[in-house]
């Protein structure tokens, strides 16, 4: 009996020496997580007259930072499309702008309902809240440098993310930033760009950043290492979309200026800089894309748009599965494409955000990416362990290397013309097939009355 006794007694110290153990390891890796950035939520497309229910997903994914895309107001005013009349916004006949700049105050009173919306002052008291401007907050519709009312807009947009009165953007030609989060060896950069201020006019292949920020850019790229670096650019720079649906529609990226994405892929290489990838908005769904021949590792560009305005909420109900193919139709050699997408073309039309997960306590350190819908859920993802994000050897692979199509690789603009263009080719011959059959109906109801007609006068 007491051998017995003195066995429990060593039983219950030893599972006590676990459990404490255990406790220990918690509490450290609880520690380590102390002070850094593991939760970091995005997102751009806001209208602020439109209900935004997607908030409280955002709060209940409880990120510490939550930055901004662009259009985070919808500033300027759009004309109702007119084929015909005293003012025609399309067509041919075409005589006045379809957008148009608002005044100040105006700009200023969308700004204010943009930001008491409930569920967004609930998330700026608990996330540090960055951002910078697409068009529609820059002030009109697919802006560059030439819009005059920039200088204005730009006091607005500091004012509305509640920007120091003596901040250095107040001061600068443009909204770009850079911030850094987090303790050293578990720092996250967050880089800003503004891709509207001296931005040259759209298919000129001119400038988007113009010298001033290229020369600040370059600084920030090769200054301190951190261990993640995440570039914000309003529009697109991996997807280049455009290439396989114009001449239908266009969506602006970095794809229309190559020489200047051809620069910033060769900045980043030359920097050595490891852990970069972009977040963008702009085009009004979701996806993921990745580029493997820039810097020597997987760049990759989460696009999340919009928080409101999203391709499927712009068509009836009925529509979206039309939506939903031609998005699958539509070639693309950078999307990640995935089992874990929501729908099969791995893009999400409807409203989502961005999320960001940094699990520093995991070995290798554990990145996790995805789109999320308005309840929450994830709808396109990649989980990247942040090793795989270090370079070979600091020099970007060539695109056009031997070998033909690479995907992840070869650009858009390089696919055969009959896979580039099988969305145009489709529609065209859905158009071709449609009126085919109109024709055919109204023979057959043109011959059906003809015989009526001449019964009647047998009659």
């Amino acid at each position: 009996e007491p051998m017995s006794s003195r066995g429990w007694t060593r039983w219950a110290w030893g599972w006590a020496v676990v459990g404490s153990l255990i406790s220990l390891v918690a509490s450290v890796a609880e520690a380590g997580e102390e002070g850094a950035v593991t939760r970091i939520a995005f997102g751009s497309c806001a209208n602020q007259s439109a209900p935004q229910p997607i908030w409280d997903a955002i709060i209940k994914f409880d990120p510490q930072v939550f930055i901004w895309l662009g259009d985070n107001i919808y500033g300027d005013i759009r004309r109702p499309l007119q084929l015909f009349g005293k003012e025609r916004t399309v067509g041919p006949w075409k005589n006045v702008p379809r957008f148009v700049p608002s005044s100040e105050q105006e700009m200023e009173s969308r700004y204010e309902r943009a930001k008491t919306n409930p569920g967004y002052s609930r998330l700026r008291q608990n996330a540090k809240v960055i951002g910078t401007w697409d068009d529609h907050d820059y002030g009109l519709n697919d802006a560059g440098k030439e819009f005059g009312g920039k200088v204005t807009n730009q006091r607005l947009l500091l004012d509305f993310l509640d920007e120091p009165k003596d901040s250095p953007r107040r001061k600068q030609a443009g909204v770009y930033a850079s911030y850094t989060f987090g303790p050293v060896g578990k720092q996250v950069k967050v880089i800003l760009l503004d891709t509207r201020y001296h931005r040259d006019p759209l298919f000129s292949d001119g400038s988007i950043l113009g010298l001033e920020q290229w020369t600040w850019l370059e600084k920030e790229l090769m200054g301190p290492a951190t261990e993640l670096t995440i570039i914000g650019s309003s529009i697109q720079v991996i997807s280049n979309l455009s290439a396989a649906t114009g001449p239908m529609f266009y969506l602006e990226a970095w794809g229309h200026f190559p020489k200047e994405r051809d620069r910033l892929f060769k900045l980043i290489a030359e920097s050595k800089r490891d852990g970069v990838f972009f977040i963008s908005g702009d085009v009004h769904f979701g996806e993921i894309a990745r580029y493997d021949c820039g810097v020597g590792y997987p760049l990759f560009d989460i696009t999340s748009s919009g928080l409101t305005q999203a391709v499927e909420k712009a068509v009836p109900p009925p529509f979206n599965m039309a939506v939903r193919f031609m998005a699958w139709l539509t070639p693309s050699t950078m999307r990640v494409m995935s089992h874990n997408c929501r729908f099969r073309s791995c893009t999400f039309g409807q409203p989502n955000f961005g999320a960001i997960e940094v699990h520093w306590s995991e070995n290798p350190v554990k990145l996790i990416i995805q789109v999320r819908d308005i309840h929450g859920h994830p709808v396109t993802s990649v989980n990247v362990p942040l090793s795989e994000l270090r370079a070979y050897n600091g020099k970007p692979v060539a695109a056009d290397t031997a070998g033909g199509y690479k995907r992840h690789c070869s650009l858009e603009v390089t696919l055969p013309w009959f896979i580039r263009y099988r969305l145009l080719i489709f529609l065209y011959c859905g158009i071709a097939v449609s009126f085919l059959a109109f024709l055919g109906i109204a023979y057959e109801v043109g011959s059906l009355c003809w015989k009526c007609l001449q019964k009647y006068k047998l009659d």
